[in-house]
C-alpha cells in the first residue's frame, strides 16, 4: 500500500472516532450555513482533526475542505468530513467521511469510510479498489433493461430540467432505489447495482468516489461525459452501460 493511501486510511480512523462519538447525541450542535445546508459540530471537528494531522505530516500539501475552505499546494487533499450530514443529524446510519488526494490534477487515492455501516472502501491509482480489505469489481450487466439504478433526490432532477428524462431512464431499468449520497456509488463499485446518478454535487462529494469506481472497473463522469470530478453532476456505471445512460439523459 502506498504511503499516501495509508495516511488517508489513518485519517479516516480518526474521523470515525469523532463521528461515532457524536452520532445519536441529543446534544449535537447543528447550524444552517449560508447555502441553507446543515453543518454539525461533528462535521467541523472531523475536518479540524484531518487538517491538523495533514499540517504535521504533509505541510507542503494543500487542502480543500467542505467546511473550512482551501489552502494552496502542488498536491491537495480533498475532504468531506461527513457526507450525508442530513442523514447523520437525523440518526440515519448512511453517512461517511470522504478523503481524496489530488496530484497534478489527477486523483491518486481515495477513501470512503462509513463507520455506522461498518464499511470502508478505498483505492489508489493502479492498485485496485477494496471494501473492508477485499477486492471489489463492478457488475457485468450489459443492458439498461437489466440494470439496477440508484439516485439521490428526484426533485434535484426537476430543478435541472432532467426530471422527464430521468424518469424515462428509471422506467427502463429493472429496479430503482434511492440509496443516495456516497452509498449509491460504492454499490456500483462493488457490483451490487449498475448505475448511480446525481445531477448536483460538489468536488468533495466526488473526488474519492471517482477513483474507487474507476479502480473497480467502472466509469465515472459528469452528465456531459467529462471524467474530471470537479463537481456539478455525477454518473457512475459498470462501464458497459455508460454511453447508453448518458445518451438517455441527453435525449
Amino acid at each position: 500500500m502506498n504511503v499516501d493511501l495509508r495516511l488517508a486510511l489513518e485519517l479516516a480512523d480518526a474521523a470515525d472516532v469523532i463521528t461515532l462519538r457524536h452520532f445519536h447525541s441529543a446534544s449535537l450542535g447543528v447550524r444552517t450555513k449560508s447555502d441553507r445546508t446543515p453543518v454539525s459540530e461533528a462535521d467541523e471537528a472531523v475536518e479540524r482533526v484531518i487538517r491538523e494531522r495533514l499540517a504535521r505530516e504533509r505541510p507542503d500539501d494543500g487542502i480543500v475542505g467542505e467546511e473550512f475552505g482551501s489552502s494552496p499546494g502542488k498536491r491537495r487533499w480533498i475532504i468531506d468530513p461527513i457526507d450525508a450530514t442530513k442523514n447523520y443529524i437525523r440518526g440515519i446510519p448512511v453517512f461517511a467521511t470522504l478523503i481524496a488526494l489530488e496530484d497534478e490534477g489527477r486523483i491518486t487515492a481515495g477513501v470512503v469510510s462509513s463507520p455506522a455501516l461498518s464499511l470502508r472502501w478505498w483505492a489508489a491509482r493502479g492498485e485496485g479498489a477494496f471494501r473492508n480489505g477485499a477486492p471489489i469489481r463492478v457488475s457485468k450487466v450489459p443492458t439498461i433493461e437489466e440494470a439496477h439504478l440508484s439516485y439521490d433526490s428526484i426533485t434535484d432532477f426537476d430543478k435541472h430540467g432532467l426530471g422527464v428524462r430521468f424518469l424515462a431512464l428509471a422506467r427502463r431499468c429493472t429496479r430503482t432505489r434511492g440509496f443516495g449520497d456516497f452509498w449509491s456509488y460504492m454499490l456500483v463499485a462493488e457490483g451490487a447495482i449498475d448505475i448511480a446518478i446525481e445531477p448536483e454535487v460538489a468536488l468533495w462529494d466526488m473526488a474519492p468516489i471517482a477513483i474507487i469506481v474507476e479502480e473497480a472497473g467502472g466509469r465515472f463522469t459528469d452528465l456531459q461525459g467529462r471524467p474530471r470530478p470537479d463537481g456539478g453532476s455525477g454518473v457512475a456505471t459498470n462501464g458497459l452501460l455508460h454511453g447508453d445512460v448518458l445518451a438517455a439523459l441527453r435525449a
